[in-house]
């Protein structure tokens, strides 16, 4: 007889957080900068302009955003795990209590927490600790890079849309046009980053249908009032 394995999605959390908020904040903010200007000022040399400027500059941005702040939690770990591994060698015995105390609080016994403490202690007492006490795994782990790229190309791939609408999209209709193509694109967006991580797609797709709509016409309205354009 055949076991199916169970499908887990928090292993996908890491890259996928980044990837939908990139996407998202590429399509939302580059769409958001090139209503403000067909608001305010509707010409289409001036339109491309915007949304060329606020893809290129935005996914730099987020990527380097992204690579700083993640970068500063993987310092954080490294430096709990090198404190950990000192006290594991100044004083053994007390880590091993600690150990222990958490597999008590999780519902073992008092002589089995022990022992399971004992036993992943001979066979890696760092990895133990670190997954235990800390709460950093291989799943969890901070990974700099991998969320840099991942927050540069889907803000740069969310960007694009409403790019290609500038370039394609009648002037006088404009604001009409990039609003629907991001609300289908939010849609999709919502439904394939929900499907990826296991949720609801149809609470993704309405928050951020909401959020987008809200975003954009407070740009629109702003750009249509003041004349200008605001990120």
């Amino acid at each position: 007889m055949h076991h199916q394995l169970e499908k887990h999605y928090v292993n996908r959390v890491g890259w996928l957080r980044a990837a939908v908020l990139g996407a998202n904040d590429g399509l939302l903010s580059t769409t958001s900068i090139v209503i403000g200007v067909a608001a305010a000022e509707p010409d289409r040399h001036m339109i491309i302009l915007a949304a060329l400027a606020g893809m290129i500059a935005g996914a730099m941005s987020m990527a380097a955003g992204e690579y700083v702040s993640v970068s500063s939690q993987e310092d954080t770990e490294k430096a709990d795990l090198i404190r950990e591994k000192r006290e594991l060698e100044q004083m053994p015995e007390v880590e091993l209590r600690e150990l222990a105390k958490v597999y008590e609080k999780r519902g073992c016994t008092k002589e089995t927490a022990m022992q399971v403490a004992i036993e992943l202690t001979e066979h890696d007492a760092l990895g133990a600790h670190a997954r235990d006490e800390l709460g950093i795994n291989e799943i969890t782990q901070a990974k700099p890079l991998q969320a840099a790229m991942a927050s540069f190309g889907s803000f740069a791939v969310g960007a694009l849309l409403p790019f290609t609408v500038s370039l394609l999209a009648p002037i006088k209709q404009m604001v009409y046009f990039q609003y629907g193509f991001s609300i289908i694109f939010l849609m999709l967006l919502g439904a394939i980053s929900a499907r990826a991580g296991g949720s609801s797609i149809k609470i993704a797709v309405l928050r951020i249908c909401f959020w987008g709509t809200v975003a954009m016409g407070i740009t629109a309205l702003v750009g249509r009032l003041f004349g200008v354009s605001v990120a």
